[in-house]
């Protein structure tokens, strides 16, 4: 169901790097020569030396890529403020694995992201897609090496050969790290809030409660409960900590204002905090 509906965001159009001085008619400091327009705004300043990276150049490199590889694939884009952007390659082949339910699947996911406002690291890695709930999971430690050039006069990107990257990916981290989720999935929550305090105790990555005055669960605390319940309803299984996982993984990336860079980050924080309980 969701492979039929993937975010669809707009991410090529117009962007150009043009100085400043033609801009404003006016002198700037050296180191801050040139504008980066994005979409007809400004969103970065940049020295005479840097080398504009235009999505159109990086992402259908990307694409090429998997092409050639004869993947397989269903593609998302995410645009934020026309400023950072990231297209997910969903590998949907062979190599799915479902975690101890049909119902649960999991899919082998490539993600690239670039960045007009240097946001974010031109660069790609491996990841997880789970279809139940759409996000992608970034607690792959596999990153996918490549050399980008950004000098004025020669702006180009060495991409590699993704078939070996791939096998490789497959064949250690995708099955080491499912056999993880499965041994999650073993573990129940008896006490779906206690369990929601106890991870962001340790993880800090929003507020249990309310307020100092009010000891009930903040908004987002009740959301991470309620998606954990509607899930565990949804498989037909006990709430437990796969689920709990998910479910604020979910609201890390649906409703925490955080870059693409930091939900990755805290995604492999509340992962490893998570299994730890297992």
């Amino acid at each position: 169901m969701y492979l039929q509906n993937l975010q669809q965001d707009e991410i090529f159009f117009p962007s150009e790097m043009k100085s400043l001085k033609s801009l404003t008619q006016m002198e700037s400091r050296r180191g801050l020569e040139n504008a980066i327009i994005s979409n007809g705004k400004i969103v970065n300043v940049v020295s005479n030396s840097y080398g504009h990276i235009p999505n159109q150049l990086f992402f259908r490199k990307a694409e090429e890529m998997l092409t050639d590889a004869q993947l397989n694939f269903h593609k998302r884009t995410i645009n934020k403020n026309d400023r950072s952007f990231i297209t997910d390659f969903i590998i949907d082949d062979k190599s799915q694995f479902t975690v101890k339910n049909d119902k649960d699947l999991i899919l082998p996911m490539l993600r690239f992201k670039n960045s007009y406002d240097g946001s974010e690291k031109t660069s790609g890695h491996f990841g997880f897609y789970r279809e139940v709930c759409s996000n992608g999971l970034h607690v792959s430690q596999a990153e996918i090496e490549f050399s980008i050039k950004h000098s004025k006069n020669n702006t180009h990107l060495i991409m590699p050969r993704l078939n070996n990257l791939f096998d490789k990916f497959l064949d250690n981290e995708f099955y080491t790290i499912t056999k993880k989720f499965d041994k999650m999935k073993e573990f129940k929550i008896i006490d779906t809030q206690e369990f929601v305090k106890a991870i962001l105790d340790k993880t800090k990555l929003f507020r249990y409660e309310c307020s100092d005055k009010n000891s009930d669960p903040s908004k987002k605390s009740r959301e991470v409960i309620e998606i954990l319940n509607y899930e565990a309803l949804l498989l037909n299984e006990e709430p437990n900590l796969w689920l709990g996982y998910n479910a604020f993984n979910s609201v890390l990336h649906n409703v925490i204002k955080k870059s693409f860079g930091q939900q990755e980050r805290l995604d492999k924080k509340l992962f490893d905090e998570v299994y730890a309980m297992a």
